[in-house]
């Protein structure tokens, strides 16, 4: 046989190799059922974007592996944060050539120990669906030690409602030695004072809300201090952040309205709709704690059943630890907007899928700080509680000074 036959029975045998591969996928792919490239529904995003550690994971240790993976599809974007002593650092990665995992690079693969990490990866799968996760473990604080994880972040510019806010790690019996080794100060300088929230929470406010361009400093030492008995603090650290302009707004329950104050004046009035009689949305003033582009809300996180569970709700700012936000709603008609209460508890803007700047809730986005307030009245629910997020305002002073441990 000459070269050139030589060639083309190899040629033919190539392509009888490749025909016979895929009709084994084809067969394959027929048999996976739910989720398969050909099925058309969606996998549960924590089906579709598989993160290790899992979420909410507590005392990782430093070797433990850290990854993101996909079972198909590919990744289109992970974001690492390390959060120690509220300053927030990225995690460098890779997404691998196949676009299946991530994987931290060089040295961030050795977690760091008493630190915060969080996750926030979006992948598209085989068949095309789009999903979002955001996720959060913490790592293994050494023995006979404690630290407090707070906010604001370092050098950030917050809302003038913003709480200094510090949980411990370990439950703290003597309060006023911790409260004594912080110090809360600004310029102009105002008097500030700690709330204990039980023993493992201590919030720091002033007497009314903070003045725009006010610079505040948080100065950390509890290296040594001896928070329960043979119980020691590890932190030393100074932070500081800057209180912007001044943004209020007033939510209406039973108007379907939304004012937003800036700086004393009333710059728009927005319809929204709350809580829904049975699930009415808490009453009283919530600070804006946390802020995502998007996010998933399913309804068995926060105490419900199977009543929602939407994995790309857009526009979403925290108001409460318990599950409150102001977000972006694209599910519902446009006239419920302004005319009826329909959520969960929460307040919802009229948006679209994937959200826009062009819609009321990506316009308030856009415009919010982490620190402002946000006030409800006219809901037929109870007052949110003083430590459900940062709601100490709605202790008047004499309450909040009645906390601290230092009278």
């Amino acid at each position: 046989m000459n070269h050139v036959a030589k060639r083309a029975v190899a040629s033919s045998a190539t392509v009888l190799t490749w025909a016979g591969l895929l009709a084994v996928l084809a067969v394959l792919a027929g048999c996976t059922g739910a989720g398969s490239i050909f099925s058309g529904k969606a996998r549960p995003p924590q089906e579709a974007i598989v993160i290790t550690p899992k979420d909410g994971a507590k005392n990782i240790g430093p070797d433990d592996r850290m990854e993101v993976k996909v079972p198909d599809g590919r990744l289109e974007s992970v974001k690492v944060m390390r959060i120690e002593d509220a300053q927030r650092q990225a995690v460098p990665g890779r997404i691998a050539y196949d676009g299946l995992s991530w994987t931290p690079r060089g040295e961030a693969g050795r977690l760091r120990l008493a630190a915060k990490y969080s996750v926030d990866a979006v992948a598209l799968d085989g068949a095309g669906h789009r999903s979002a996760r955001h996720t959060t473990f913490t790592t293994t604080v050494p023995e006979h030690r404690f630290i407090g994880y707070f906010k604001p972040e370092n050098r950030s510019t917050v809302g003038t409602g913003m709480i200094v806010s510090f949980d411990f790690n370990r439950p703290v019996t003597n309060r006023a030695a911790v409260q004594r080794a912080i110090r809360v100060t600004s310029v102009p300088a105002v008097g500030v004072v700690g709330h204990w929230f039980g023993n493992a929470r201590l919030d720091f406010r002033p007497a009314a809300y903070w003045k725009p361009d006010t610079e505040v400093t948080v100065k950390v030492g509890l290296r040594d201090v001896e928070g329960a008995p043979h119980v020691y603090g590890t932190q030393d650290k100074t932070v500081t952040f800057k209180v912007g302009r001044s943004q209020t707004s007033l939510v209406d329950a039973a108007a379907h309205t939304m004012e937003v104050h800036r700086d004393g004046e009333l710059v728009s009035t927005v319809p929204i709709t709350a809580g829904y009689p049975g699930m009415d949305t808490y009453n009283g003033k919530m600070v804006v704690s946390e802020m995502y582009d998007v996010t998933r809300m399913d309804g068995r996180t926060v105490g419900f059943g199977g009543e929602y569970d939407i994995d790309d709700v857009p526009h979403a700012l925290r108001l409460t630890r318990s599950g409150t936000f102001v977000h972006g709603n694209y599910w519902s008609d446009d006239d419920v907007f302004g005319s009826t209460n329909v959520s969960h508890g929460c307040i919802g803007l009229r948006d679209v899928q994937g959200g826009s700047s062009d819609t009321p809730a990506g316009w308030f986005f856009d415009r919010t700080l982490v620190g402002d307030v946000i006030e409800v009245v006219n809901s037929k629910d109870k007052q949110v509680a003083p430590d459900n997020g940062l709601g100490g305002w709605n202790l008047d002073w004499t309450r909040w000074k009645a906390g601290s441990a230092l009278r």
